[in-house]
């Protein structure tokens, strides 16, 4: 089962398309990104330290307002839930950005060039809140979330 090369057969579809020789560009390219350097697709990588950051934001917020309100672990989790859709979607809205997206280095951007606003962050905070649509990238590294709301993660 192996070519005269050597290789499985395995490694063209598992490997994807690259693996089978389909050149698809880099990140971003579609959607006029550089490649490189500012305004280029933020990695994976960035993105998830970031959503990590933001969710420890949540998390001592909600630890301290547990600590101090006397709530029961159910009722800090749901609000640790609702301090990091807070934040996610308003932040977004007026900056364009978290504070996790602050401390990578990245920040999300409409793709017609227009400010994100409420409503659309707000739809990209509810599907990022449902974690599903937000693990489903397409190869410009967006997520479900960016696609629904129009946006992009690009480096700062």
């Amino acid at each position: 089962m192996s070519s005269a090369k050597g290789t499985r057969w395995t490694q063209t579809w598992l490997g994807g398309a690259r693996a089978a020789g389909a050149d698809l560009g880099y990140p971003g390219e579609r959607l006029g990104f550089p490649e490189k350097g500012s305004g280029s697709a933020a990695s994976y990588g960035r993105r998830i330290l970031a959503i990590l950051l933001d969710l420890l934001v949540a998390a001592l917020i909600g630890a301290f307002l547990a600590k101090t309100l006397d709530w029961s672990p159910g009722t800090r989790s749901l609000a640790n839930t609702g301090i990091f859709a807070l934040q996610a979607w308003l932040l977004t809205a007026t900056l364009g950005m978290t504070i996790g997206k602050r401390l990578t280095g990245i920040r999300v951007v409409r793709l017609d060039g227009r400010p994100v606003g409420p409503v659309w962050s707000l739809a990209r905070t509810f599907l990022l809140v449902l974690i599903i649509p937000a693990m489903i990238w397409d190869r410009d590294y967006r997520g479900l979330h960016d696609r629904a709301a129009n946006t992009a993660v690009i480096n700062t």
